[in-house]
């Protein structure tokens, strides 16, 4: 009986150090999103022209000095092809995270956001993942008439949920996930 007494007593203290030996060493290190220092949007007017770039680049990062935007001038009732280009520009070379956004391309996707009455033709993904929703590094679309004092702001999420209403159309309300960068343009059509 005095040993099944001590057996009891050890059975908890044996426990506890069978457990503790089983940890990982090391602990796990969430996914940590990539630094985007440059965002270049390109578009090119279908049948030829100038192509407008739009560009973001912040090689400091947040908090330090102001990043630098430059928009563009589209011409009215033109449709254009854009290609949007993600870059750390910290790393030598300067490493490509658009590559990366295509990889995991099921778990990101970049939405497009334009002020009221900015398009007269409907803004397109033009690439899609595996499971056919959009991811956005690929577009389309076709401006209105003249117009001034426009925006666009480009936002890429990551870990959405892009069943949710109204996501393949580029709706960002329902898409959940976190967003990697967020960058807004001021535009005017002529």
């Amino acid at each position: 009986m005095k040993n099944t007494k001590n057996i009891l007593w050890a059975l908890p203290l044996f426990s506890v150090l069978l457990f503790t030996a089983c940890e990982k060493d090391d602990p796990e290190v969430p996914n940590e999103g990539e630094l985007i220092t440059t965002l270049t949007y390109t578009l090119t007017p279908e049948g030829g022209g100038t192509a407008v770039v739009f560009s973001f680049r912040d090689l400091d990062g947040d908090g330090g000095d102001a990043p630098t935007i430059v928009s563009g001038t589209l011409a009215a009732n033109t449709t254009y092809s854009g290609v949007l280009v993600l870059l750390n520009e910290t790393e030598t070379p300067a490493g490509n995270i658009s590559d990366e956004v295509a990889a995991e391309a099921e778990a990101h996707q970049f939405f497009y956001e334009f002020s009221t009455f900015f398009l007269s033709g409907g803004f397109e993904y033009a690439d899609s993942d595996v499971n056919g929703n959009p991811i956005g590094l690929l577009t389309a679309f076709e401006t209105p008439d003249s117009q001034s004092g426009l925006t666009l702001t480009i936002t890429l999420r990551h870990q959405l949920d892009k069943e949710a209403s109204g996501v393949d159309l580029g709706l960002i309300e329902n898409a959940g996930g976190e967003t990697d960068i967020e960058v807004t343009f001021d535009v005017a059509v002529q």
